[in-house]
């Protein structure tokens, strides 16, 4: 987070906005067009960024032309708002419960029949793991046809359904994001963790654009808390078309 002070706004409101699907395609840069609304937002109300990915990965989509993210937003929230507080998943599950999770995740995703797999299936973040049975590794070609393929065959949706029931007892959130992957992170530690780091701010309003705001989705927690005024976008392009008409940028 930067300075709290932002008297120069003529709105007294905060603008959050979730990364992938939001402001640019899954892990790809942001396009030059959504980062200029964003600017001109940012001359009316305070603008911050709510992503599930860590912040080296979310400054290489937001960073253009060399530029720094954390000086681009007011508020730059990364693993759900998590890393601010040095919240450790391992420390919270323990080691004991931690290995038999991914020991079965593992052994699900290797039984899975899937066109391809690439590596990375079990990438372990601060806050939380993210799973893919696809693999992180794999190129963007490779994840839009996997994104597909899932929508088709509804895999982790179903991956999620044997986690939830399998690990009943861990208080555990299963929240599918992106194209390719879910996030795992003890229940309360999804992306309303954010607000915990402004709520003193005294904000008439918090809006929210998200695209996965239905339920089980990444955004639906932030989207549905009564403290925002959540906008569900399809993409980017929605998300500056609504921006424009919101704020009059």
């Amino acid at each position: 987070m930067v300075s709290s002070d932002f008297s120069d706004r003529p709105l007294n409101k905060l603008v959050l906005f979730d990364v992938d699907g939001t402001l640019g395609p899954s892990r790809q840069p942001v396009p030059p067009e959504v980062i200029k609304v964003l600017r001109d937002l940012r001359k009316k109300a305070v603008v911050g960024f709510v992503g599930g990915s860590d912040l080296v990965k979310i400054s290489e989509q937001l960073s253009v032309n060399g530029s720094n993210v954390v000086e681009d937003f007011d508020f730059a929230f990364a693993e759900n708002g998590l890393t601010a507080f040095r919240m450790v998943f391992i420390k919270f599950i323990g080691e004991e419960r931690y290995k038999p999770l991914v020991n079965f995740i593992l052994h699900y995703i290797a039984d899975m029949d899937i066109p391809i797999k690439r590596g990375t299936f079990v990438e372990f973040r601060n806050g939380m793991i993210n799973v893919s049975p696809l693999g992180r590794n794999a190129t963007i070609a490779e994840r839009n046809e996997f994104e597909v393929y899932d929508k088709k065959h509804g895999l982790r949706e179903a991956f999620v359904k044997v986690l939830q029931e399998k690990f009943a007892d861990y208080n555990l959130t299963f929240s599918i994001g992106g194209k390719i992957s879910f996030d795992v992170f003890p229940r309360g530690w999804d992306k309303t963790y954010a607000l915990r780091h402004v709520e003193h701010e005294g904000f008439e309003e918090i809006h929210f654009f998200g695209d996965k705001t239905y339920k089980g989705g990444n955004d639906y927690e932030l989207f549905a808390d009564p403290r925002t005024i959540g906008h569900s976008v399809k993409d980017p392009e929605d998300t500056v078309r609504i921006v424009k008409e919101i704020f009059q940028v």
